[in-house]
């Protein structure tokens, strides 16, 4: 296939161009200092230029603070962006896979959150999110879908691994909250995963909104615990790691206590499994410690 991807430069779109080239796909990135996806008609122009097999859209505003404060630029992105890639990718007839956020949920309650479930973001991200799979609805898409993912990490960008090894090399003790839960997910992983279902999209066997994580859910502080332990391997300081609640480490923008996801629906395609966030945590760390 010829892949193109539109947020060139982030976790996702780079884990893509390795995972795509790996297994044989011809992978283009688009990025920012191309285009805008904000722009409608320089979206169009590129998906009508580059004439993919499959398009995929990476690109997100992702700070979630700083959109408590930028509403206009998240909307922009997350929702205006999303429609935009949509539009041009139905006019096109080609198949198109979106990346979601478990931030669409208000994280209450103990059970796994199904697709199906009512949504409630706590923040602008989510909601920004949220309005762009609303967006992707409302087109009536006949090969696309969603996938919806967390706790996304990678040996590129800024992401909580990266954050862990770089506070642990200088801090005896760190304070890391114990009240939140979800799956973390290696950004190549979810490579995979859309690479699976590219053609169940592309046939319309799969269609709609999609959850995808690591297995075993875990909380951040637990999570923290293991990317230090993963990190000694390589004779790293491990530091103390303090177990705290949310209320004691503010936020400007609220997050879910709950973001684990049910991925049942995933699971039912064929050849689909769960991958093992251990493996794709030592081999992020492994990276991160060569790159120094």
């Amino acid at each position: 296939m010829h892949i193109l991807v539109f947020g060139r430069g982030g976790q996702l779109a780079l884990a893509m161009q390795d995972q795509g080239t790996k297994a044989g796909h011809r992978v283009t990135c688009l990025g920012r200092e191309s285009l805008s996806i904000a722009d409608e008609v320089a979206v169009a122009g590129a998906i009508a230029a580059h004439k993919p097999d499959l398009i995929v859209n990476a690109a997100a505003y992702t700070a979630v603070d700083k959109a408590e404060s930028e509403p206009d630029q998240a909307f922009a992105v997350n929702r205006d962006g999303t429609r935009h890639i949509a539009a041009a990718a139905k006019q096109a007839d080609i198949p198109f896979i979106h990346v979601s956020t478990d931030y669409v949920f208000e994280g209450g309650g103990d059970r796994p959150w199904r697709e199906d479930d009512a949504t409630g973001p706590l923040g602008v991200y989510g909601a920004s999110k949220l309005a762009g799979e609303l967006a992707i609805a409302e087109l009536g898409m006949a090969r696309n879908a969603t996938l919806r993912t967390s706790w996304v990490f990678s040996p590129y960008g800024a992401n909580f691994v990266r954050t862990m090894l770089r506070l642990g090399a200088d801090r005896p003790e760190l304070r890391v909250v114990a009240d939140q839960r979800g799956r973390p997910t290696a950004a190549h992983d979810i490579a995979d995963a859309i690479l699976l279902m590219a053609p169940f999209v592309a046939d319309g066997s799969a269609h709609g909104i999609y959850h995808f994580g690591g297995t075993e859910p875990t909380s951040w502080h637990a999570f923290a615990e293991a990317v230090f332990a993963s990190a000694a391997r390589h004779g790293r300081p491990v530091p103390v790691v303090k177990p705290i609640s949310t209320k004691e480490y503010p936020t400007p923008a609220k997050r879910p206590a709950n973001s684990v996801l049910d991925c049942s629906r995933y699971l039912a395609l064929p050849g689909a499994v769960l991958p093992d966030w251990h493996i794709g945590l030592d081999k992020a760390v492994d990276a991160l410690v060569a790159a120094g």
